[in-house]
């Protein structure tokens, strides 16, 4: 019945859609996501022949949805609650494209606290949650119409490192690898990425023995955060918070292993701060690699050599804002929008597809707290 009822309220909307009118066909638009520490989801509208962001206000109250996700295919947003004082939850939205209005579908536990991340696996139709106050990951069934399944898994993690934020383990993300057997889970506290077991058949992430030797020791204090995975899938890029460095590893499926290639700081050479590396993407064409540094309010772009994987530096720039917490690069690779979090600003930078090369558009939205971005198709 829930799922013959969320058909129905997309229907709906398809049909409002029908009779409402069309934008011109020169205004490309997009539908922008904005996850806040607020207690809301704000959303706006990015002209992608232009780059102007125009704002729609807040489509959601409640949970503290410091990360949102959008569905690979489906006019579907998936929101946490970051709020560690409970449980974690995921929850699912039925996206107007119209409007840009959010309608809850349903909700799910994660098992875990402090849930602060989601990551898709498109073949089995999972999600992965991060819960960084518990220090745990979940994994969780989406169903054909886009509402979410059940809970299917969660793996504690154990661990601690040097720095005062790592008295205990914080899973900070997390990823399938390109052969869809493994769960890569970057955990800041733990100074490791854990590799687990995973079934697409049953959405399952499955742990190792309990010194999991699969894991990746990353140096004291550094703490991982971020992982993506380059386009032939031989390499990964790994990003540090504590320490803002980006580490290039060679990634062997067959064993579930990885091997440092590589080590690069994201912070200049005479930077005498607080280090804080904060988001990682790499373009859609997979040349390009591009690096939040907060502790700088920079964004770092790197070139990646096709044979070794390997880094060089392209270029360094104002993120337009402090604090840059997140990012998301637009599905046509042309725009890359930035999260500011203290300045509480959203700000359009286009891409270079030739050089990879970003440039402040000069357009930027006031959303307070913003920490992360979506595009729903």
């Amino acid at each position: 019945m829930a799922a013959a009822s969320l058909l129905t309220l997309l229907a709906g909307m398809h049909s409002a859609r029908g009779n409402a009118a069309t934008p011109p066909e020169s205004a490309q638009m997009e539908l922008v996501y904005v996850g806040t520490q607020k207690g809301q989801i704000d959303a706006l509208r990015l002209d992608t022949s232009t780059g102007k962001l125009t704002a729609i206000g807040a489509v959601a109250e409640g949970p503290k949805s410091t990360w949102v996700a959008a569905h690979p295919h489906l006019p579907m947003l998936y929101a946490v609650d970051d709020d560690n004082t409970h449980e974690g939850s995921v929850t699912a939205y039925a996206v107007d494209r119209e409007t840009g209005s959010l309608t809850k579908v349903n909700a799910v536990a994660t098992g875990g606290a402090g849930s602060t991340y989601l990551g898709w696996d498109i073949p089995s139709m999972t999600l992965l949650d991060a819960n960084y106050a518990s220090g745990s990951v979940s994994s969780i069934a989406v169903n054909r119409d886009g509402s979410l399944g059940s809970l299917v898994s969660t793996i504690q993690e154990t661990g601690s490192g040097p720095n005062r934020r790592q008295a205990s383990a914080h899973a900070h993300s997390a990823v399938i690898d390109p052969s869809g057997q493994y769960a890569l889970v970057p955990d800041l506290g733990a100074d490791r990425v854990f590799v687990y077991g995973f079934d697409r058949a049953s959405h399952a992430v499955t742990a190792g023995n309990e010194v999991n030797p699969q894991s990746f020791v990353t140096p004291p204090g550094s703490g991982p955060r971020r992982i993506a995975f380059g386009r032939n899938g031989q390499f990964a890029y790994v990003l540090t918070e504590l320490s803002a460095e980006i580490m290039v590893l060679h990634w062997d499926a067959s064993e579930g292993h990885l091997t440092l290639v590589q080590s690069v700081p994201t912070s200049t050479e005479e930077f005498q701060g607080v280090r804080s590396g904060a988001e990682l993407a790499l373009s859609r064409d997979g040349r390009f690699v591009y690096v939040e540094n907060r502790g700088q309010n920079a964004l770092v772009v790197y070139r990646i050599s096709p044979d070794s994987g390997e880094l060089s530096l392209v270029q360094r720039t104002s993120a337009g804002g402090v604090k840059p917490w997140g990012f998301a690069i637009d599905p046509s690779g042309r725009w890359l929008l930035v999260a500011n979090q203290q300045s509480g600003t959203v700000n359009a930078f286009s891409i270079d597809p030739e050089s990879g090369m970003v440039a402040d558009s000069g357009e930027a939205a006031d959303i307070p707290t913003a920490v992360s971005v979506a595009f729903v198709k």
